[in-house]
């Protein structure tokens, strides 16, 4: 998959998950979204990747917590390619939803974006949790500091959402389930 503000060939549907260092909540966002879209038979049309906010981890792999947290909950993904970049402003004209971890994250982008169509493509992860979360209950909190137990936390409060934005993307896309 080319992530975007590379050679973006076609036009596929692209979605940008935005952590604060790329190594965490991002990441596996990213590869829980990626391995939907595939089941859901999207993969074709729908490009998924993922960036921070700070540039604090650029280039490094995915926290290895992160990982393991993958592995646990039954993923068996090869997932050492990751490298942590930093989302850049111009990818607004490339990408169709981008998909914030927590608020400091949305108000980041939300600055970022310089026009009103950019601003709308932003969401809350957490937005797409069908148990209809709200206010601050939507922030996924950073599993760094913590143990395995927040690297759970963060898987089950992901994947929550995961079918709720592969609908919302099918939807964009014109697609009947």
């Amino acid at each position: 998959m080319t992530p975007v503000g590379e050679d973006a060939a076609m036009d596929p549907y692209r979605v940008t998950v935005v952590c604060t260092g790329n190594i965490c909540r991002s990441p596996m966002a990213e590869w829980l979204l990626r391995e939907a879209f595939e089941q859901a038979g999207l993969g074709d049309q729908v490009v998924v990747d993922s960036a921070g906010t700070t540039a604090w981890e650029k280039g490094n792999p995915a926290d290895p917590r992160t990982i393991a947290a993958m592995h646990r909950h039954g993923h068996a993904g090869d997932y050492s390619g990751h490298r942590a970049r930093v989302f850049d402003k111009r990818w607004f004209d490339e990408v169709d939803l981008v998909l914030a971890a927590d608020h400091g994250h949305y108000t980041v982008l939300r600055r970022l974006a310089g026009d009103r169509a950019a601003k709308d493509g932003i969401r809350m992860i957490r937005a797409f949790d069908p148990a209809g979360l709200k206010g601050d209950d939507l922030a996924i909190d950073d599993p760094w500091y913590g143990d395995d137990s927040d690297f759970d936390r963060t898987y089950e409060e992901i994947s929550a959402a995961v079918d709720g934005i592969v609908e919302h993307v099918r939807g964009q896309l014109g697609d009947a389930p």
